[in-house]
């Protein structure tokens, strides 16, 4: 569904042609996460009061969100001092778990990942992806920098 001039939502993600991004999940339900990314992309354009696009996206994806939900949150992760073997097949346990294209799932290099621990499980970054092992979901984007924004909200939503 077109929600702007340069913003499309699809039903597991976004692309948005002004800052040429485009972010897609699979695994459990990400759609309130992307929201928050759509709202903050956008709120300096429209301002606090009434941001279109994440309103059009809400009503797309049928999800009722409050724009005083959206608040980054500082995500409490501590560092792996070694990657070895048994947490790279751990994360490629989970990858297999979630119903993502298999070539896309060939495409994910846990080797050259940034992990971080979690409370409650791991979290892989690449340059393209995010995989959440604690919520078995699959981030994967076209920049690098959309990682960080959804990283901002990761344990909020």
């Amino acid at each position: 569904m077109q929600c702007e001039e340069r913003l499309e939502v699809f039903e597991n993600g976004f692309r948005d042609g002004r800052s040429n991004l485009e972010v897609r999940f699979y695994g459990s339900d990400s759609r309130k996460l992307l929201l928050a990314v759509i709202y903050e992309l956008y709120l300096p354009d429209y301002g606090p009061e009434y941001v279109y696009p994440f309103e059009c996206a809400k009503e797309f994806w049928g999800i009722y969100m409050d724009s005083r939900e959206i608040a980054p949150e500082e995500l409490r992760t501590s560092g792996v001092k070694f990657i070895n073997r048994s947490l790279i097949d751990r994360l490629t346990r989970c990858l297999a778990e979630i119903d993502a294209p298999p070539e896309l799932k060939r495409s994910i290099d846990l080797e050259k990942a940034q992990i971080q621990k979690l409370r409650d499980g791991l979290i892989a970054t690449g340059r393209n992806f995010l995989l959440d092992e604690s919520k078995k979901r699959l981030f994967v984007f076209n920049k690098p920098s959309a990682g960080e924004l959804i990283l901002r909200y990761l344990g909020r939503f």
